[in-house]
């Protein structure tokens, strides 16, 4: 008996700790909208300026975890950004990197440090400073990266991976975003809509969520 009850409240308190964060569903509105996040030329930008003819799609990232810039055996998704950049704009779906890691701004993940990445890996679109990571919280963000397609009525349209290989883009087999990009634009279902956010956790500042 006392096993099950052990595993109950590992199950408890697992979910205990994710409470504050929301689960955006699909077909649930944009959120934060309007929350004015500073870009690297230094404008204040929000995501509802951001949004393009056809939507836009919002990326937690960062400079620092393995699953973004790459570890030994690994490329990261990092290299993939540019050519998700281009795909989205022809499609008229701008992509807005958003950098939530708080906790990490002398760590590497800084403004300073963003504009350098920015520069240096040949992003096109905004990277943008989310401070106190507050549009993190309010779209229940919580690996680097996880990934947000939202229709052109600021509708969620798909959550989670950009594709099933973090450790080789030569051997993605699923292209989850890039398809459902397509999809969304010319109006096809997109099938999955939700697939697992895999990275490192947003380094959000203790006791906040």
């Amino acid at each position: 008996m006392l096993k099950p009850l052990a595993l109950a409240t590992l199950g408890t308190l697992a979910l205990s700790m994710h409470d504050p964060l929301p689960d955006l569903q699909i077909g649930a509105a944009m959120p934060a909208t309007d929350v004015k996040l500073k870009n690297v030329d230094g404008e204040m930008r929000s995501l509802k300026e951001l949004a393009g003819a056809n939507g836009l799609l919002v990326v937690f990232s960062c400079n620092t975890c393995p699953f973004v810039i790459g570890s030994e055996g690994s490329e990261g998704w990092e290299g993939r950004y540019p050519e998700l950049m281009a795909y989205g704009a022809r499609f008229g779906v701008p992509v807005a990197l958003i950098n939530s890691n708080e906790a990490k701004r002398d760590q590497g993940d800084g403004f300073a440090d963003m504009q350098a990445r920015y520069k240096e890996k040949n992003y096109i679109g905004a990277y943008l400073l989310d401070a106190g990571h507050k549009v993190a919280d309010a779209f229940g963000a919580r690996t680097t990266p996880h990934v947000f397609l939202f229709n052109k009525e600021g509708k969620l349209a798909y959550k989670g991976a950009i594709d099933d290989n973090v450790a080789s883009a030569a051997q993605v087999k699923e292209r989850w975003v890039f398809k459902a990009i397509d999809n969304m634009a010319s109006g096809q279902p997109i099938d999955p809509a939700t697939t697992r956010n895999i990275g490192c956790s947003i380094k959000r500042m203790p006791h906040q969520h």
